[in-house]
């Protein structure tokens, strides 16, 4: 008999207050079993755990029956991403479990692009995706990742790392980025998801050249991203040391921190 029948499926926890979504899930193995996600107005360190025992309960699950946990490190709120962070950290302690920190911003890129692909069947080829979460005074938490429409399941695949940027030096460099690809290279649709309100019009300068295949997407974090995204780190086999796993706190470069101060 192959072992690998008798294996019992593995289970985890995953948690993100990076955003103005508290976002929770728990997974059986790669299998989405429950999910919590409330607008706490980013009271998140009171709701944290209500949610999570209310997550846990939906699952018919304890937590003295999860395998590991999976936590979003951010870059987001500075506040926020310590709830979690701390919150995963002492449970996994005291649980005696894995913990694997994920970016907050490749799930929110993955639920925002999913979302959008629901709403409309979309167009053949690759669709590069950039996160938003304002970081206010011009600034937005950000990266850049790519998705192919023929691998729907899969994870996007990350061209450029979390960080702050300035918006509007962002979208130049993004443009920039697109032009010196060869035509055939070139995405076919552009996709700002998340807190894009404020940033629209600037994304908007990306429209020549894409028109109708520039998507502007609001989308709050949903937790059954981080909880895929945990998974397939934590199935892996990879772990996260409980001293030196940290919340992702980013900066500006200092070109763009000079630039912001001669405003």
């Amino acid at each position: 008999m192959n072992n690998n029948d008798t294996k019992p499926q593995q289970r985890f926890l995953a948690l993100d207050t990076s955003t103005a979504s508290l976002a929770v899930s728990v997974m059986e193995h790669d299998k989405l079993l429950s999910e919590v996600n409330t607008n706490a107005d980013r009271n998140h360190s009171v709701h944290l755990h209500p949610v999570m025992a209310q997550a846990l309960a939906e699952a018919g699950l304890g937590m003295d029956q999860m395998d590991g946990i999976a936590v979003g490190v951010g870059p987001g709120s500075y506040t926020g991403i310590r709830i979690a962070v701390t919150a995963a950290k002492t449970l996994a302690w005291a649980n005696h479990i894995p913990v694997v920190g994920v970016s907050s911003l490749q799930a929110l890129a993955w639920g925002g692009l999913k979302s959008g692909w629901n709403e409309a069947e979309p167009k053949a080829g690759v669709h590069w995706i950039i996160p938003l979460l304002d970081a206010r005074r011009g600034q937005v938490y950000t990266a850049l990742f790519a998705a192919d429409s023929e691998s729907k399941e899969s994870a996007p695949i990350r061209l450029e790392a979390d960080g702050i940027r300035l918006m509007q030096s962002w979208v130049e460099a993004i443009k920039e980025r697109i032009s010196k690809l060869p035509e055939e290279e070139r995405p076919v649709c552009l996709w700002f998801i998340g807190e894009v309100e404020l940033h629209a019009e600037t994304a908007r300068r990306l429209e020549p050249g894409f028109g109708e295949r520039l998507h502007i997407h609001p989308y709050s974090l949903e937790g059954r991203w981080m909880g895929y995204l945990g998974a397939a780190r934590l199935l892996a086999g990879e772990t996260d040391d409980l001293h030196t796993l940290v919340p992702n706190y980013t900066q500006l470069s200092e070109a763009e921190a000079n630039l912001l101060r001669k405003r």
